[in-house]
């Protein structure tokens, strides 16, 4: 696993610092979207400081291993972008709980087609739908909660 983390950071032309190592690692162990605060309260992140753990999201977003979408909630969200292997493409809409807030890649939907002013460059983009995950939406109709 370390030697293909080590090679996909060298791939995208970034050196291998322990804190990139770690930084894609965990998201790749994840498999998820998941905000800084989520990664900085895990154990193979949680002794890095919170600015080498945003330079290191950035750099590693720039070097496109990795790609961050914003939820509703406002909170960016970050997910590793393998380039082998089935997962989180990042080219595909997301659920947001707004329960929970636990965030999903939605990989076998595509992204809807957008049609942009002639001469424009799109440079990025995502679609988040939001809602209750099944989990929640059981937990409220079970409360009596109203929907």
């Amino acid at each position: 696993m370390i030697d293909a983390l080590r090679m996909a950071l060298r791939s995208a032309g970034l050196r291998c610092t322990p804190a990139r190592l770690s930084v894609l690692g965990t998201l790749d162990a994840l498999g998820q979207p998941v905000t800084h605060a989520d990664l900085s309260a895990h154990p193979d992140v949680a002794g890095m400081d919170d600015i080498t753990l945003y330079r290191t999201l950035g750099t590693l977003v720039d070097a496109g291993l990795i790609h961050r979408v914003q939820g509703i909630d406002g909170a960016w969200r970050y997910c590793v972008q393998p380039r082998d292997r089935a997962g989180c493409p990042g080219n595909h809409p997301h659920f947001l709980c707004t329960g929970c807030r636990r965030m999903e890649c939605l990989v076998d939907q595509a992204m809807p087609r957008v049609r942009v002013p002639e001469g424009a460059e799109v440079r990025g983009r995502h679609f988040v739908v939001y809602g209750r995950c099944a989990a929640c939406a059981a937990a409220s109709a079970g409360s009596g909660a109203p929907g």
